[in-house]
């Protein structure tokens, strides 16, 4: 029966390994899981947190870019008001001139009228006389 007790010892003993070596492979299997985890997390935070930074730095760009439209629309109403202005002067000065010629045209339809009239009476006092 020793022997019998013994092996029974023996089996116990192994049980004993065999359930701790168990239980360290667990241990093992958790923490590997727990790094495996850490090390998913930690790189989807980054991941995300780069994203976070591109959408800030996307977001300030576009204020900026709104910002640099504002101003160009403001600098082409200027401009535009200025050409405006400038074709008015030229519109202007095209109706002083064509108003010079018609008084241009007027005053030698005049002059001839009245050198013809001068001509006619110098010719019909010298006729009476």
């Amino acid at each position: 029966m020793a022997s019998l007790s013994s092996m029974l010892k023996e089996h116990q003993l192994k049980q004993i390994k065999k359930r701790e070596e168990i239980e360290q492979k667990r241990n093992a299997a958790v923490a590997s899981s727990v790094h495996f985890t850490t090390k998913v997390v930690n790189h989807l935070n980054d991941g995300i947190a780069q994203t976070y930074l591109n959408q800030r730095k996307l977001d300030s760009e576009a204020k900026q870019l709104v910002a640099n439209i504002d101003q160009f629309s403001r600098s082409i109403n200027q401009w535009l008001t200025l050409m405006n202005g400038f074709n008015d002067s030229l519109k202007q000065l095209g109706d002083v001139e064509n108003w010079a010629k018609v008084i241009e045209n007027d005053m030698k339809e005049i002059s001839c009228i009245l050198e013809y009239v001068y001509k006619n009476s110098s010719n019909s006092t010298s006729i009476e006389r």
